[in-house]
Formats: C-alpha cells, sequence, structure tokens
C-alpha cells in the first residue's frame, strides 16, 4: 500500500496494547481507490490480498464460472458472472470475492448492490476469513446465497439466505435449484462435492 497521509479525512482510533497505545487508522473507499497494489477493506481496516492462487483453485474457480454461465444461458436469465470484481459495500468497506452473480448486465464499474449469489475458494490464507468474517459480511448485506468451495478437501458448502435473514445450510453436491433474481432461478449441476 502507498503511503497515505492520515490527515486525510481519516479517523484514527486508539487501542490500549500493554502500556504503549497505538493508534489504527480507519480508512473509506475514498482511501482505498488510491492504493496500489491488491487491498481488500473490511470496516475500515485494510486487508492485503494473497498472492495469485494455486493450480487447485484457479481450475475450482474457472469450472463454478463455467457452470453458473451454462445454467444462466439455459434458463434465459439475466443474470451475470463475474470474477475478481470489487464489491463497494459500504463507505468503509470493499470485498473481492472470487466469483458473483449479479442480477442483470455487469455494471460500469464496481458492484454496488449486493449480489445475488458469491462464491469462495478457499486458500490456506483466505480460508478463516472466507468461512467467517466474509460469511457474516454477506449475510449482514443480503448475499442471497454464498457458495464455499474447498479444492484441498474436495467438497463446497453452499448457504441460503432463509426468511429471517440468516444463513441456512443446503445441499452443496448434485443437481441444485438456486433461485438468483426475482424471474431467474438456476437448474446447476454442483457435481458430487
Amino acid at each position: 500500500m502507498c503511503a497515505v497521509d492520515l490527515a486525510y479525512d481519516t479517523q484514527v482510533h486508539f487501542v490500549n496494547m500493554s502500556s504503549a497505545p497505538r493508534y489504527v487508522p480507519h480508512y473509506t473507499v475514498a482511501d482505498h481507490a488510491t492504493w496500489e497494489g491488491e487491498w481488500e477493506l473490511l470496516e475500515g481496516v485494510a486487508v492485503a490480498m494473497t498472492p495469485s492462487p494455486f493450480g487447485r483453485h484457479a481450475e475450482r474457480l474457472s469450472r463454478m464460472a463455467a457452470t453458473l454461465w451454462n445454467a444462466i444461458d439455459a434458463s434465459a436469465c439475466k443474470a451475470t458472472v463475474l470474477a475478481e470484481i470489487d464489491w463497494v459495500v459500504s463507505d468503509d468497506t470493499v470485498v473481492r470475492p472470487d466469483l458473483v452473480v449479479v442480477c442483470g448486465p455487469a455494471p460500469q464499474r464496481h458492484v454496488e448492490q449486493a449480489p445475488a449469489l458469491v462464491v469462495e475458494v478457499l486458500s490456506a490464507a483466505t480460508r478463516h476469513r472466507d468461512q467467517t468474517v466474509k460469511r457474516d459480511l454477506y449475510e449482514t448485506h443480503g448475499v442471497r446465497w454464498y457458495m464455499i468451495i474447498d479444492p484441498d478437501e474436495g467438497g463446497s458448502a453452499l448457504l441460503r439466505l432463509d426468511d429471517s435473514g440468516r444463513y441456512e445450510a443446503r445441499a452443496a453436491s448434485g443437481r441444485q435449484q438456486v433461485d438468483l433474481c426475482p424471474d431467474c432461478t438456476l437448474a446447476v449441476e454442483l457435481g458430487p462435492g
């Protein structure tokens, strides 16, 4: 990350760590837009993106993108699959899921509304964050479907937002009906796991 002027519209929070206080800057989307390199922003905290994924990760991601596009084409839905695009969640939160499906055409710039579906493919560096912080973030911000693919274990988890706004687990293998947009239900073949 390039140097960021803390006087530039940035709140500074103090945290007492042992006897020496230290500051923890609180960044915004405006700050994020000026940084070099690959970063996410989680509630004002800068999170470095990991290096590019390894082969199994990239393969599972590519296969899932193709599966989703094929299902969209077969159903004639008006939805779009996007890989590695920033979702500006709020003024202090920007994430870059591995894949998203949005209702309608691709946005001109970043995704600014909750995607209908988010797919994260786990890696050693992202496993914990994808299964906890991002899961909670996606649930809180109304992502209807969240799929977590584990290339190491060979399995997947499929979560659907229920009527109370909480994720419930669904079968993550075989042929699944995924209701994405008001006029779009996909029959998605998820394979054995």
